[in-house]
């Protein structure tokens, strides 16, 4: 191998793994996915899963799905494209005109703001009962102030003292790395709430009654706000951090509704988590980082006990949360920046009254090229952002794991079973 190709490899791999996608992607996918075969895997390990259509079918009420991105700068509409694809493999042709879109606010002196929540009503236009509402959550604004700590980096007075590839790295750096750390920070439990206040829109409205626009703070007066959310089927789709903040929110839940009957407000939270607790709550996690992100973290107050809680005629199961939280959870095993969830994590680092399960599914979403003989290579920007846009995954997502059509033949299902649930 002379030096020009070797300093090819290395200009490709920089830019693979720095995320610049305006120049990186098109050059890295050009030079390495240039394979007409699709020879990509897909194994599956766990038990079956349902996917939105089922969902869809079973419910006695509206469907309705948030979408929580991950690290990074993102703007409301990010994520259409998952969307529109998760649409069609729905058969929803059909879709109100205009979009909702709430800007959330917390209940504190400044009325805190807690991101964007977009709202889309999607139909059939043969079946009126064959809706789902898509909800999108854009909580990035909520670490942008913090970040502009970092804004003087990319200010000219910093940025011509560098090489120009050199300086699209550092940006995107800038850009992502201090999403998890400010997480980590002062600022996680604004991001909770603002995912608590998402599920809170979701459950207490249909699409009559959700705001057009305006800025507004979810209020659940009294148990007649749940009329909603004891027939409606919940669905959430998350990315890397996303997958992160859903859970955390999730458990989020769990230390309100303990705080709320320790304070008194029994009646109505009681009447909430009687609905609760025999909902079953289905996430989709893409480039899933919940193994790296429990990294330094205190464990759970109850762990270790999903049996207790969870289990057919468990000791336990008033105290539950839910039902069920059945997690799919999506890594591309070249994808640095996600990774698979062992069998025993639920267990040891999950709340075990949201009576977590977990499904992995190992799927190669970059292509594996051999370049110049230097061995297998797969371009791991595509293997980390390109799941929602991935239509196996899409498949996967719409229609469970047996109820899967012609994308998804390939993949291989081996069931675990779980002789405690």
């Amino acid at each position: 191998m002379n030096s020009r190709s070797r300093l090819f490899i290395i200009i490709v791999l920089s830019l693979a793994l720095s995320g610049c996608s305006g120049i990186g992607r098109g050059m890295v996918d050009a030079f390495l996915e240039s394979e007409k075969e699709d020879k990509r895997k897909c194994d599956i390990y766990g038990k079956s899963f349902d996917g939105v259509n089922q969902i869809i079918d079973k419910a006695k009420g509206v469907t309705k799905l948030l979408y929580v991105h991950g690290v990074g700068e993102h703007d409301p509409g990010y994520s259409t494209e998952f969307m529109e694809k998760l649409s069609a493999e729905l058969n929803l042709n059909k879709r109100e005109s205009l979009y909702k879109e709430i800007s959330l606010v917390a209940r504190d002196k400044n009325k805190t703001p807690l991101g964007t929540l977009r709202i889309h009503k999607l139909m059939n236009r043969e079946d009126v009962n064959r809706t789902l509402l898509f909800y999108e959550l854009t909580w990035s604004e909520i670490t942008r102030d913090e970040k502009a700590l970092l804004a003087y980096d990319n200010s000219g007075e910093h940025a011509f003292r560098r090489a120009g590839f050199n300086n699209l790295l550092k940006k995107f750096t800038n850009d992502t790395g201090p999403d998890p750390l400010i997480y980590l920070g002062k600022s996680r439990d604004t991001i909770l709430t603002s995912f608590v206040q998402s599920f809170c829109w979701m459950g207490i409205s249909n699409w009559s009654n959700i705001p057009t626009k305006g800025t507004h703070h979810c209020v659940t007066k009294n148990a007649d706000s749940f009329i909603n959310l004891k027939n409606d089927e919940y669905v959430f789709v998350s990315h890397s951090l996303g997958s992160r903040i859903s859970i955390d929110g999730l458990q989020h839940i769990v230390s309100l509704f303990e705080k709320g009957v320790k304070e008194g407000d029994s009646e109505r939270i009681l009447a909430l988590h009687k609905i609760l607790k025999d909902k079953e709550i289905k996430m989709f996690m893409l480039s899933n980082q919940l193994p790296m992100l429990q990294l330094g973290r205190e464990d759970p107050s109850v762990f270790g006990e999903i049996a207790s809680y969870c289990s057919k005629d468990a000791a336990k199961s008033d105290a539950r949360m839910f039902r069920e939280t059945s997690i799919v959870a999506f890594s591309d095993p070249n994808d640095i920046l996600s990774y698979a969830i062992a069998q025993n994590f639920a267990d040891r680092y999950l709340d075990s009254r949201i009576c977590p399960s977990v499904t992995n599914v190992f799927i190669n979403i970059a292509h594996v090229n051999d370049i110049f003989g230097f061995g297998g290579f797969a371009n791991p920007l595509t293997a980390h952002v390109a799941y929602d846009s991935d239509d196996r995954v899409v498949n996967l997502i719409a229609h469970g794991l047996e109820g899967n059509q012609n994308q998804n033949n390939s993949c291989k299902w081996t069931e675990l079973e779980d002789g405690d649930r």
